[in-house]
């Protein structure tokens, strides 16, 4: 039997990837990158380098906590990088890396379209809504649908 060598093991896992796998590690990431946060993190960072009260202000809604564990984990991952300027106060940017760019892409476009398309899932949830609420159903059956 012939051995692998550490690289030859790496590429043979990275081609039996299969994030439809609870146990897979590419399942944990996709679980990591669909958070909200997330997804407007790097979509604001797209447009450039930003400091850490930028981006607080950018992202309505974020505590400062869910934010910062939000860059320290995107920081882990490879997608931003983090840089420090000694001054007063300290100046913190954060900066997507070549990695975070490309996943900034999808992202930004999936913002974009649920920008462009919420009036139509809207109109659809009330329809829906008022169908189930009559008793009617909506005819597709996934209401009650198991995953």
């Amino acid at each position: 039997m012939a051995t692998m060598t550490a690289s030859q093991k790496r590429e043979q896992a990275r081609v039996a990837y299969d994030a439809f796998l609870r146990a897979c590690p590419t399942n944990q990431l996709l679980d990591r990158l669909s958070d909200k946060w997330v997804s407007l993190v790097l979509a604001a960072l797209a447009s450039g380098p930003m400091r850490y009260s930028d981006l607080s202000r950018k992202i309505a809604g974020v505590s400062p906590k869910m934010l910062t564990q939000t860059l320290r984990s995107l920081e882990r991952d490879g997608i931003l990088t983090r840089t420090v300027t000694p001054s007063v106060p300290v100046r913190v940017d954060y900066e997507l890396t070549e990695l975070g760019g490309s996943l900034a892409h999808l992202m930004t476009a999936v913002k974009t379209w649920a920008e462009t398309h919420f009036d139509e899932v809207h109109a659809a949830r009330e329809r829906y809504d008022a169908d189930t609420s009559t008793g009617t159903g909506t005819g597709t059956g996934t209401a009650s649908a198991k995953n």
